[in-house]
């Protein structure tokens, strides 16, 4: 079979006898069905002799590259067959691109890629769907093809069994010596036997694919990466499991290479050199990409810079830079490492702000009021020397010794009018603690612990909002493309449960009223009892949208503005990159042309691919941002396993975060450690499951557990491989006699050599019972 150009007529059969080459690939390129070796001699109505002779012209052209096929078909080299299996090798833009399954390296032909159009739903501002991408890289799937004028494209007809899908996991030996690859990941739940080692030995952390079409053959080993539970090793993990590219280009670090020796323009860029721009971090932070400065105008206000790195000026569109950029979507952050966005030339050095350096930047100049409203605001390409670099606790240090040093005491008098300005806004108030792991010089866990939120932290949270609100309205303001990060309201479904579930309490939510952010703060402030506080939060919570990136506005609720884009981590988000972009379009911040020996693109402002379809790449970058917090949130889980895998047996306060049916979540108090707690174990009694008031209550005692409740609980189990914990309860009260217990947990795996074992001594055994955690 065959591609052909729908717009030419099929070739009439207008020759009897032996065709020429070119008349040969005109009628394989006009065929529209199956174009062999019959279909060919028939349509020149050979006979006898002349179909070994059309054999031998077939073989010649494919030799002289011209056609290529197998045994029934021929297409024209270069080209694809109409009907074919392709494979698909990456996710750009969050379209699948494909090449064919079965096609040979020629340095000549390279295999041609083909944009998979999926028949799914995308609507510009339409919150992304984790289901909305069907095909993942290294699936295979059977396509129609076509050529348009720009490019192949496929249309998927059947997804076909994968064939080359890699798993990670780490092997084991049974008692009878057999290999089996253990499960890293919580969904599965059992081990898989190993059919061709590769050289891998006991307890070592592997990739692997199928060995055949049938799951009875097992795996084979591709890549062995080491120790599973050495330091390290959990972000690798969570890394391979999501596909998060890790290796840029060579073409990417070369232009990377030569951007960076890009010249600064004085006499196009606004001079900053001279004002104390002070970069506020955390103590760990690997890049600088936000600097802040104020001073009072003497009006009862403040003028203030937001300095940006100006990453736009280094990473041009249509680049290989940018093509990896896109791909990536934004950096991921693990414990030990950065997967970073952009090369570490470019993230960690020329476009990273550090004291006493030049550098380029996007400065946001802001007029701020006595009432902390942004009166006025201006965009200006600049240079920068950022004054100092300041861990957030340094800084708060400062402050509160009155030791701090004049620009610092302007940063906090300018964000004391912000936070006026932002009580009067009002916006969604909850406090969610964040995990914070400490690692040691040689990568093991030191210590881990909540972050502690403090008024440093606000104090660039404030700055960075409001300049990200006139990031949108100046370019709203040129009616220019905005990719707004978009946070829209509960839905109506998630506003009913969460009304069902407060008249548990005797709380009423009015489904009349327009929804706003403070309704649900006033709801919390109602609640004087820690215990139901905490419980509302969690549902109050449980009823927010997740934000995603658009090119139509639909405001940002828990922020309570009506207009959002993300602006001032471009080092890090793509889409903020783009609102770069925008901002040097529509307000002509080109900078001059680069030398010709830089080899970069001329362009820093949007391309037109960008501008004629915002919504395609706003989709992608939302699902890579989805891609990234999975990544770091199972990483983190894992080393909280691996700390607590030494304390199995303890007593912790937990609180209950989810109630299902089959038992509850519970998180540890202090340290952020979820684990399940199944039903079984929670006394002789059934229990059944209130689904709208989130609890189960036992049928005889009217024993309770809902959302928010404080238990003491013993660790049964930390399984660092998956990050999954396993509790259960100390002891359960029904008036002063003690229910007993009953069902039992697995041990937490331990270590025998090089290998772990299970409840039952067998390799890769250790089970998780909670499918269902949220």
């Amino acid at each position: 079979m065959v591609i052909h150009n729908p717009a030419k007529p099929r070739a009439e059969k207008s020759h009897q006898g032996m065709p020429s080459r070119q008349q040969v690939l005109d009628f394989i390129a006009q065929s529209e069905d199956s174009a062999g070796k019959r279909e060919i001699a028939k349509f020149f109505g050979l006979k006898g002799t002349e179909k070994i002779a059309l054999k031998a012209l077939l073989k010649d052209m494919a030799e002289e590259g011209l056609i290529d096929g197998n045994r029934t078909a021929f297409h024209r080299m270069g080209g694809v067959p109409r009907v074919t299996v392709l494979r698909v090798v990456e996710i750009e833009d969050g379209d699948p691109i494909a090449v064919p399954d079965t096609w040979e390296p020629d340095d000549a032909t390279p295999a041609p890629r083909l944009r998979v159009i999926e028949m799914r739903g995308r609507g510009a501002g339409r919150a992304p769907n984790k289901d909305n991408i069907a095909l993942r890289v290294g699936d295979r799937v059977l396509a129609r093809t076509e050529q348009n004028d720009l490019e192949w494209v496929a249309h998927p007809m059947k997804k076909l069994p994968a064939m080359d899908e890699q798993v990670l996991g780490v092997v084991e030996f049974d008692g009878a010596g057999k290999g089996w690859l253990a499960p890293v990941d919580k969904r599965v739940r059992s081990a898989v036997p190993i059919s061709d080692l590769g050289g891998a030995e006991a307890g070592q952390l592997v990739l692997a694919e199928p060995a055949g079409r049938s799951p009875r053959v097992g795996v084979r080993v591709t890549s062995v990466l080491g120790d599973p539970l050495a330091p390290r090793a959990f972000s690798l993990i969570a890394i391979h499991k999501h596909g998060i590219p890790t290796v840029f280009s060579p073409e990417a670090l070369d232009e990377a290479q030569r951007a960076a020796h890009l010249p600064l323009s004085e006499d196009t860029r606004e001079d900053l050199t001279h004002l104390p721009i002070v970069a506020i971090d955390p103590s760990d932070a690997r890049d600088h990409d936000d600097a802040i400065w104020a001073e009072p105008d003497g009006q009862g206000g403040y003028t203030a810079v937001v300095a940006i790195a100006d990453v736009s000026f280094y990473v041009r569109p249509g680049g290989a830079v940018d093509r990896d950029a896109r791909k990536r979507g934004n950096s991921a952050y693990f414990p030990d490492r950065v997967v970073p966005m952009l090369p570490e030339i470019l993230s960690a050095d020329v476009c990273s702000l550090k004291v006493g350096a030049t550098r380029a930047a996007m400065a946001c100049h802001l007029t701020i009021d006595s009432q902390g409203r942004m009166t006025a605001f201006r965009f200006a390409r600049a240079r920068v020397q950022i004054a100092e670099v300041i861990a957030y606790e340094d800084a708060q240090g400062r402050i509160d010794a009155g030791s701090a040093a004049p620009h610092l005491q302007h940063l906090w008098g300018a964000w004391r009018l912000l936070d006026r300005a932002r009580k009067d806004r009002d916006p969604l108030d909850l406090d969610l603690p964040e995990r914070r792991v400490v690692l040691d010089e040689r990568g093991r866990i030191a210590e881990i612990a909540l972050r502690e939120r403090l008024d440093a932290h606000r104090v660039v949270e404030e700055f960075m909002i409001t300049a990200n609100v006139a990031a949108a309205k100046a370019l709203e303001a040129k009616t220019a493309p905005v990719v707004y990060r978009i946070h829209e309201p509960p839905s109506r479904e998630k506003l009913i449960a969460l009304k069902d579930y407060l008249a548990t309490f005797g709380r009423k939510l009015a489904m009349g009223q327009v929804i706003t952010p403070a309704i649900f703060n006033r709801i919390l402030k109602d609640v004087t009892d820690e215990t139901e506080k905490a419980l509302v939060m969690e549902a109050v919570l449980r009823s927010q949208t997740q934000a995603y990136y658009g090119p139509r506005n639909a405001g940002h609720f828990g922020l309570s503005l009506g207009s959002y884009a993300h602006f001032t981590s471009p080092i890090r988000r793509y889409s903020d990159l783009l609102v770069h972009r925008a901002l040097v379009d529509a307000y002509g911040l080109q900078q001059p042309r680069p030398p010709a020996d830089a080899d970069v693109p001329a362009s820093t402002g949007l391309s037109d691919r960008d501008r004629s379809d915002l919504g395609k790449i706003s989709e992608a970058i939302s699902n890579t941002e989805r891609r990234a917090m999975i990544a770091e949130r199972e990483t983190t889980d894992r080393y909280v396993a691996a700390w607590l895998s030494v304390r199995v047996g303890e007593v912790f306060d937990t609180r209950i975060t989810g109630v299902q049916k089959f038992g509850l979540f519970a998180t540890i108090i202090g340290l952020g450690g979820d684990g399940l707690v199944p039903v079984s174990t929670l006394g002789a009694e059934r229990f059944g499951h209130d689904e709208k008031g989130q609890r189960l209550i036992g049928e005889q005692t009217g024993e309770t557990f809902s959302i928010g409740m404080i238990l003491k609980l013993r660790l049964a189990e930390a399984n660092p491989l998956t990050g999954a914990l396993k509790f259960e309860p100390v002891e359960l009260h029904e008036g002063a006699n003690t229910v007993e217990r009953r069902g039992g947990f697995a041990p937490a795996p331990r270590r025998e050599g090089n290998h772990i074992v299970g409840k039952r001594g067998r390799p890769g055994n250790v089970r998780h019972q909670g499918r269902g955690k949220r």
